[in-house]
């Protein structure tokens, strides 16, 4: 599989292939042209409550991982489809956060890499 992970901010080169943004909520200062996406996958990224608790404080970030992966736990189809994307091309999972290891994507990217 060929799966990166990167910043949403960061602009997109074409070894990106097809670009996923995995945040619920638009980034903010970055239009939908300027970010060069293929698709904006709202479902899969972390629950409104997950992303709240969580706050992208590094000293919950193994807590938020956990409570993540139950969460798409029961999105398997969904994980299915994105990992066969990258199964046949280059996949970019993008985010906004501001932290480069504690995000969704490393997480999302983690539990692609681990399905049967």
């Amino acid at each position: 599989m060929m799966i990166k992970i990167k910043r949403i901010y960061e602009v997109p080169e074409p070894e990106d292939g097809y670009r996923m943004l995995v945040d619920r909520l638009w980034p903010r200062g970055v239009s939908k042209q300027e970010a060069g996406i293929d698709e904006w996958n709202k479902d899969i990224a972390p629950s409104t409550e997950l992303r709240k608790w969580f706050g992208h404080k590094p000293e919950l970030f193994q807590a938020f991982a956990d409570r993540y992966k139950v969460e798409l736990s029961t999105k398997t189809d969904e994980l299915r489809r994105i990992r066969s994307i990258g199964q046949r091309q280059h996949l970019t999972l993008l985010y906004a956060a501001k932290d480069p290891h504690f995000n969704q994507a490393t997480v999302l990217s983690e539990v692609l890499d681990q399905l049967p």
